[in-house]
């Protein structure tokens, strides 16, 4: 039976009703699919989108973040507290909680779960920020106006950071490395957004282990004690797939889902898209993991491109594109720089607006811009096309980078 006679007599089942799950429905409407659509959410909640929980919805600014989507319009069954527990693809089964769903095809859409400081399981006052129900735990503890440390100085931590300081809370910010963002930008880049703590008046301890977190103290690996009416965990989060052992799903050792450049996964009939999966790049000649918003809304229009077309002929390979707010600032990044050979700035750091471009082979393969936004949109295009670029005129923060071209 082929893969679109199979689709249209099982439908397309979706586990995962987040960002990139509800996109992946949504586009096969668009798309022209007529055939049955089930998506399967974990949580009891309408889905919802992430990036406000740290900002409006933990400030009391919104009561939710739901998408507006009319899922009864288009003929999507959302199933919500629907948890998928595991796969046999012989079947094409599903098992949920409440029984076996089969499905002509698959799409695995089940993001990323936050990684929790060991030894902190049951301690009062430790949250994480990953769900709507977090930010609403959250939410009247920072009304409260505690002591807050927050662990991790990544982007979910300098974006919770920046709320409590909002919020009026006395901030402490503790590092195991010994810069900010040490995992995702090269300290050249990441040396002036340690200031931005200060300047918001938060406190930041970088090369510092936590060793134990106590009700109301965390404990420092060099004995220092930090008082704490609340402890934030971001330290990172690994994709959801612990379920997929034993399916047959080939895995990376990250727990991604290793997809092809289809989103196709190592099973007939199933994709993987979102936080949840890795996708061969062959655009940085490299496989990449993307945690971040626009990958969940890009990649869904390939799988259903692809599931329509029966045989699948629609690579994804995009830019990796994200925006974070944190202390004041628009942040954005386009690209993938790990490999670049060149590194040029845009601006002063120290002031309110900067930009940070890397070039590979005379092309520009990212952009980091700071409360300049033409930059990253201009960057992005070029990123794109790949075009050769003149150093001397990128470094110039005065000539428009699409005029930066060699």
């Amino acid at each position: 039976m082929s893969e679109q006679t199979e689709h249209n007599q099982h439908g397309v089942v979706i586990v995962g009703a987040g960002m990139a799950g509800v996109q992946t429905a949504v586009a096969l409407r668009e798309q022209g699919f007529t055939g049955p659509v089930t998506l399967l959410g974990a949580e009891p909640h309408q889905p919802y989108d992430r990036p406000p929980l740290s900002k409006a919805v933990l400030l009391g600014k919104a009561e939710d973040s739901a998408f507006g989507v009319d899922f009864e319009g288009l003929d999507i069954d959302l199933r919500l507290g629907s948890e998928v527990t595991g796969l046999r693809a012989a079947d094409r089964e599903l098992d949920t909680e409440v029984g076996p769903v089969p499905y002509g095809v698959l799409v695995l859409a089940t993001g990323a779960q936050p990684l929790t400081l060991p030894g902190t399981e049951g301690v009062p006052g430790v949250h994480l920020l990953r769900t709507l129900d977090d930010a609403a735990r959250l939410r009247p503890v920072l009304a409260a106006s505690p002591r807050a440390v927050v662990v991790g100085a990544g982007w979910i931590g300098a974006e919770f950071a920046t709320a409590a300081r909002e919020a009026g809370c006395e901030v402490t910010v503790v590092e195991a490395a010994d810069r900010v963002l040490a995992g995702a930008l090269p300290a050249e880049v990441t040396g002036p957004m340690a200031r931005w703590y200060e300047e918001a008046g938060a406190a930041l301890i970088t090369g510092a282990k936590v060793a134990g977190v106590e009700e109301g103290r965390v404990l420092l690996a060099d004995g220092r004690v930090l008082p704490a009416g609340a402890v934030v965990v971001g330290i990172g989060a690994r994709p959801a797939t612990g379920w997929l052992a034993g399916t047959g799903v080939e895995r990376g050792p990250d727990g991604s889902v290793t997809a092809d450049a289809y989103l196709r996964t190592s099973l007939p009939g199933v994709y993987a898209v979102g936080d949840c999966a890795s996708f061969p790049s062959g655009r940085y000649g490299t496989r990449l993991l993307v945690h971040h918003w626009d990958n969940a809304l890009q990649g869904p229009r390939t799988v259903a491109a692809n599931i329509l077309a029966g045989e699948p002929d629609r690579v994804y390979d995009p830019v990796p594109y994200f925006w974070s707010e944190q202390f004041g600032r628009f942040v954005q990044y386009a690209g993938h720089h790990d490999g670049a050979d060149t590194l040029l700035l845009r601006g002063d750091p120290a002031g309110p607006a900067w930009s940070v471009c890397w070039l590979k082979d005379g092309a520009l393969v990212a952009v980091l811009a700071v409360g300049r936004p033409r930059d990253l949109a201009q960057g992005r295009k070029l990123i794109e096309t790949a075009v050769p670029m003149d150093p001397a005129k990128v470094g110039d923060p005065s000539v428009p980078l699409k005029s930066a071209t060699a």
